[in-house]
């Protein structure tokens, strides 16, 4: 048997041992369905098993607490941490949030209750194949029509149509954002700027109808998290105000409510070195025959010269597949990265990249140059590893 010479590489990461979102039973997507079948609204079904239908739902939706980041965390949340028992519907188990793990993929999933292969936005960053440009989802930019980028209703606007008392209560920053309109819309808006004053509306809106769905949200733990770290200090603080805010929520409940508190991914600190931190832009191997650079350090979207595809696919695995689960568009559609295989919709295809790349390790592919904000975060996430794909289900009932 010959020995391995400096050019051989190791075998890259099955990519059957990504470990897939629940689609179909457990996963964000399921979620509105399930909760709004059980006020007989027409059209949907009930897929995660374990839920009880209640007349009056809330979901409050965390940015960034991820299962294994509350688990970690007793003392910083104790209302949350003593929860965490009736996640599930009691199973104590979490929910996944769905493929990449990032907010404007996760939000969509939870408001259209469809998977990112059929709601279309299926990462941070991807290719509108109109223009061949990078389209920013979470900011919009560049501006793209957000109904025939989204075309599906929303289980807000199905429930208002079957005359659930619908509601988003958020801050007044998102009301009119376009990802807003094609994730979360359907019933009123109420925006108000204080977490307390949201919680304190939710449960308002709660009690306005004898059916009711309405949907919080908070986001600054994500930012923390972002810029700070999930071990940092200014992190466990965010905690600690969110997990007030949770049992504020949870004291006003008005009688046949109940309460899901949830979160759209977890996220994982990389450290700043070259091991940890690949740098596209100063890596001609990786750049070799990719004409864009889409996804997030944890969840790339690639998209090469036409003709190059599977060069690309070659170099990427060779050199990022012990660390990356990295597959063709065609490969991760089947694998069920998306949705359930054959589920993704032909207006999606082309937005999926040429190549996926979702992250195993602690390790980033970032872009220095044309990414310099993104590259300097210090929490990440986007890819299927537990620390980013497991988000709580937590309920209390009044």
């Amino acid at each position: 048997m010959s020995q391995l010479s400096a050019w051989d590489h190791p075998e890259p990461l099955a990519l059957d041992t990504a470990p897939l979102p629940e689609y179909g039973t457990g996963s964000l997507a399921d979620l509105l369905p399930t909760l709004a079948a059980g006020m007989g609204v027409p059209g949907l079904t009930p897929t995660i098993g374990e839920l009880t239908p209640a007349d009056r739902v809330c979901v409050f939706l965390i940015d960034g607490l991820g299962w294994e980041q509350l688990r970690a965390h007793p003392d910083e949340a104790p209302f949350l941490t003593s929860l965490l028992g009736s996640s599930r519907g009691g199973t104590g188990r979490p929910l996944t949030a769905g493929y990449p793990a990032t907010t404007a993929t996760s939000l969509a999933s939870v408001g259209t209750g469809l998977p990112p292969g059929a709601h279309g936005l299926p990462g941070y960053a991807v290719r509108n194949p109109e223009t061949g440009e990078l389209m920013n989802q979470l900011r919009w930019q560049p501006y793209t029509e957000p109904r025939p980028w989204q075309p599906y209703p929303t289980v807000f606007q199905l429930a208002h149509e079957a005359g659930v008392h619908a509601a988003q209560v958020s801050s007044p920053t998102f009301e009119h954002t376009p990802l807003t309109k094609v994730a979360l819309s359907g019933g009123s808006f109420h925006g108000r700027l204080t977490g307390e004053d949201r919680m304190d509306l939710a449960a308002e809106q709660l009690a306005a109808g004898d059916r009711s769905l309405v949907y919080t949200y908070y986001s600054e733990l994500d930012g923390a998290g972002h810029r700070y770290g999930v071990a940092s200090d200014t992190w466990r603080g965010q905690l600690m105000n969110v997990d007030r805010l949770a049992q504020r929520l949870a004291e006003q409940l008005p009688p046949r409510s109940a309460l899901y508190v949830t979160a759209d991914h977890g996220m994982v600190d990389v450290p700043f070195d070259e091991q940890h931190r690949i740098d596209f832009d100063e890596d001609w191997e990786l750049r070799a025959g990719v004409a864009l650079l889409g996804g997030e350090g944890r969840a790339r979207h690639v998209y090469a010269v036409p003709g190059a595809e599977n060069d690309v696919l070659t170099v990427w695995r060779e050199v990022l597949g012990e660390q990356f689960w990295v597959a063709s568009r065609d490969e991760a559609i089947a694998a069920g990265w998306f949705g359930p295989p054959g589920e993704c919709d032909e207006r999606v295809y082309p937005r999926i990249g040429d190549v996926v790349a979702a992250a195993h390790d602690d390790v980033l592919i970032i872009a220095s140059e044309r990414e310099p904000k993104e590259s300097s975060l210090v929490g990440n996430h986007g890819s299927m590893t537990p620390a980013e794909q497991l988000v709580p289900l937590l309920e209390v009932r009044s």
